[in-house]
């Protein structure tokens, strides 16, 4: 790590140059986006993009794994399985009963079945279980977590144990599953990696998915200065972010996570200019 930040214009060429690498097609295979690309449907993608999203901690590879393991048991049709077949708990049973992915077990499975089933019985797409807590004023989608949260555990029977996979900033979580799976769904540009299928929330509204290669990344560039990496973090980095891109802020997210991947050193840097 550097003894000191770069200057921020030694900052912003660093950014350009490493978001004008990563976010290119070839990203997509090796990421668990990867998984939501060979969906054509924009509800398969929803479904697809926010299960994989709240699996996403560990090594991508096997997130990948666990990923192509579930879409396979839904039959490859994942928004079908739901809203058809997702009432059954023989069928729920027999096709993941034996699925799992480190602490996501078969109980939180069965709870996020049961929700996206109600929930596409009264919708057409998840877009609205984000948007409709968020107005044209808000600097952030932190009400939109806050809100996301208290809908999708709004069921009854909602188990307690699933709310250890669906973050939110009320308890001061970081959210970077959310916060990356809102990339997703919300980022547009002509690079081909993010879907831009949603248009009620705005990109300079996304905030940054804050993993341990973008805070280590953005700290030794001087964006990060909190020591505790929460919400508080996130909205830091982010609001640093926007000063290099008011408009896409979270475009950034591939030069950080890509640089901190690959362990890209000052030396490297250096090398660029």
């Amino acid at each position: 790590m550097p003894s000191s930040s770069p200057s921020p214009d030694r900052v912003r060429q660093l950014l350009d140059h490493y978001h004008d690498r990563f976010n290119r097609p070839a990203f997509v295979p090796d990421d668990p986006i990867g998984l939501v690309h060979a969906f054509s449907d924009p509800r398969d993608r929803e479904i697809v993009g926010f299960w994989i999203a709240m699996l996403a901690w560990g090594r991508r590879a096997t997130i990948i794994d666990k990923g192509h393991q579930l879409i396979e048991a839904m039959g490859g049709e994942p928004y079908r399985f739901i809203t058809e077949r997702g009432h059954c708990s023989a069928t729920i049973i027999r096709e993941l009963g034996d699925w799992k992915h480190r602490t996501f077990t078969f109980a939180d499975t069965c709870y996020f079945i049961q929700w996206l089933r109600w929930y596409y019985r009264r919708h057409e797409s998840l877009e609205d279980a984000f948007a409709r807590h968020l107005s044209a004023k808000d600097p952030t989608i932190e009400p939109a977590l806050r809100g996301f949260h208290e809908l999708f555990f709004s069921l009854p029977d909602a188990p307690h144990r699933t709310r250890k996979h669906v973050a939110t900033p009320a308890r001061n979580s970081r959210c970077k599953r959310l916060c990356m799976f809102l990339r997703w769904m919300v980022r547009t540009d002509d690079r081909g990696v993010d879907f831009g299928q949603w248009r009620r929330i705005r990109p300079d509204q996304l905030c940054m998915p804050l993993d341990v290669h973008v805070e280590r990344v953005g700290r030794s560039l001087g964006l990060l200065t909190r020591k505790q990496c929460d919400w508080r973090a996130v909205v830091e980095l982010t609001d640093k972010l926007k000063e290099y891109d008011a408009e896409d802020p979270t475009r950034f997210d591939f030069a950080l996570f890509g640089m901190g991947v690959e362990g890209i050193s000052p030396d490297d840097w250096v090398q660029l200019g």
